[in-house]
């Protein structure tokens, strides 16, 4: 009677227990490592012993010679990567969407599944299959060219500085082409028919229908893509070190932040090995992360929802 007169809610330690486990593991994989990360890269080896240098690290990584070359290069690298998924890859599945979700398409099952079957497979499987297929010794490309008569065409896109981040690029594309088909066919279906059929009343139709009312009231879920696509994009590793090796060969042309990562926190060949440095290029590549997750979230995001309104 007293805490009902009160008006205090009794405290739901239910909640606790059905919580605790699943944030103990949370704190363990991803907490702890980030906070350990940031530690790492406020510290520096000297004589056998960690010595606090505040942000000296980052002060070398920026602008002295040793590591500043590769990590610019690498971020540029990142940012084109990027550039090439976002333009490429997510126009066409948007495309994609929009045409399976024409009722009249015949086989629309069989196109879907063949479609995101891809983004099953694992980087391994995707890395060494383009590089056997794109090989000029014993790929099938040069062959499937000739047949058509354009293997004039080929060249050892892996092999060359110029074309090599974009065939590693256009890779990607292929392999994920089916993650915003498959999101955009999906708010394409939950727009509700009676929309579609009063549009139809008005004239709206065909293509005009797409642009004027589908495609503003799929833009969240473009938006989700977009930052999902940035946020792969700046983690990508596995491909490119599967197709390119650990250096991103040739002379770094396909040199990412996360290959970079890789070789400065635990050295590669003659390179050796520094936990300080490599958490120091792990927490810029985390807080790049954060910026822009954070730009959509409070930006963009917000922008999005007056529009709807």
């Amino acid at each position: 009677m007293d805490r009902q007169e009160s008006g205090r809610k009794p405290f739901r330690w239910h909640i606790l227990v059905f919580l605790l486990p699943a944030a103990t593991v949370y704190t363990l994989v991803m907490i702890y490592p980030l906070a350990e990360t940031l530690r790492l890269s406020l510290f520096r080896e000297v004589d056998n012993s960690a010595v606090f240098v505040g942000l000296a690290n980052f002060a070398d990584l920026f602008f002295d010679s040793r590591w500043s070359d590769q990590f610019w290069n690498a971020l540029w690298n990142n940012i084109y990567f990027f550039i090439v998924n976002m333009l490429v890859q997510n126009p066409i599945g948007i495309a994609l969407a929009a045409l399976l979700s024409i009722p009249r398409l015949r086989g629309r099952s069989f196109y879907r599944t063949a479609i995101f079957l891809p983004t099953l497979l694992s980087f391994v499987i995707v890395g060494f299959g383009w590089k056997l297929i794109l090989s000029p010794l014993w790929g099938v490309a040069p062959t499937l060219l000739d047949f058509v008569g354009l293997k004039f065409l080929f060249a050892p896109w892996l092999g060359k500085e110029a074309y090599a981040l974009t065939t590693v690029a256009l890779v990607s594309v292929w392999q994920f082409i089916g993650l915003p088909m498959i999101l955009i066919y999906a708010a394409l279906l939950s727009i509700p028919e009676e929309l579609m059929e009063a549009a139809e009343c008005d004239g709206v139709t065909g293509a005009a229908q797409f642009w004027k009312i589908k495609l503003p009231l799929i833009l969240p879920t473009i938006g989700i893509i977009s930052i999902l696509t940035f946020v792969g994009n700046f983690n990508a590793f596995d491909l490119i070190y599967t197709m390119q090796g650990a250096l991103a060969g040739p002379n770094f042309s396909t040199d990412l932040l996360g290959t970079l990562l890789y070789r400065t926190f635990f050295g590669h060949q003659l390179q050796l090995g520094d936990p300080h440095m490599g958490a120091t290029v792990a927490t810029v590549m985390f807080l790049i992360i954060l910026s822009g997750v954070a730009l959509y979230l409070f930006v963009i995001q917000r922008r999005i929802t007056r529009y709807q309104m």
